[in-house]
């Protein structure tokens, strides 16, 4: 065989790529599920931060099953899904179908004196998806805690969304004005100290905060159904809780 053809170089290149090809196939193949593992488990880790429960990939997943005490998917309306799976929602998918179409995750978790409900968010940031989970108090306006993450944003500019410094201030400010549904803003130059809406941008990710603003925005509405039922049933029980105080009260009276 002449190596010095061209037919040659053409036909080992040929058969090298081949062979690359096909290792890097079966390499992609057997280490798929370590890293289906890998990728629940920071769900996982990402779902109990916003309750304040930092665990390792390795116990994310007794923990998890610990402090996640019930998981649901409901519809635009606010209603439960029968058999909605909340974990394996891909929200990737979710965010492309109509409103009504859409599956809504939620995580629920009970501390020692509330149910804590953790919604997953999904937008778009600079340069591709920003995703993360917020939490909220019982009374479905309250943010016990956020996290957030990204796929390619700017190191020390939009990536700065994944860190602590970005997402603490989150916690304690409120989605709603009175009766009014406003959500968060991250604002750009920094948000006003008495400002229960807004939290300070990233300086120089203006589109990245603003794609968080978005986000929080758009996925949080998708729930207003469901955060209007809620606080019905807590206004019930509150009234109920005070109508039995004053007939308690009105009894030891008249005795």
């Amino acid at each position: 065989m002449d190596v010095n053809k061209n037919s040659y170089t053409f036909g080992f290149a040929a058969i090298m790529v081949v062979i690359v090809a096909t290792l890097l196939s079966v390499a992609a193949i057997s280490l798929k599920p370590f890293q289906d593992v890998n990728i629940e488990s920071e769900k996982k880790q990402n779902i109990l931060s916003t309750v304040g429960i930092q665990v390792s990939r390795e116990e994310a997943g007794l923990a998890y099953s610990e402090n996640i005490t019930e998981s649901f998917v409901i519809n635009n309306k606010g209603e439960i899904i029968d058999g909605g799976d909340a974990f394996n929602v891909d929200l990737a998918v979710e965010v492309k179908k109509d409103a009504a179409d859409q599956q809504l995750p939620v995580f629920v978790s009970q501390t020692e004196d509330q149910m804590i409900y953790i919604l997953p968010m999904r937008g778009k940031g600079l340069w591709g998806p920003i995703w993360g989970f917020l939490a909220l108090e019982e009374d479905m306006k309250t943010v016990y805690g956020a996290v957030f993450d990204h796929k390619s944003e700017t190191p020390g500019l939009g990536a700065e969304i994944s860190l602590g410094w970005f997402q603490k201030p989150f916690i304690g400010k409120t989605i709603y004005e009175g009766n009014e549904f406003v959500s968060i803003a991250v604002v750009k130059g920094g948000a006003k100290e008495d400002d229960m809406h807004a939290v300070d941008g990233i300086s120089g990710g203006t589109i990245t905060s603003d794609g968080v603003t978005d986000m929080l925005y758009e996925r949080l509405n998708q729930y207003l159904p469901f955060f209007e039922s809620k606080m019905v049933v807590e206004q019930e029980v509150s009234d109920s809780l005070l109508i039995d105080s004053v007939s308690m009260i009105t009894l030891n009276t008249i005795q």
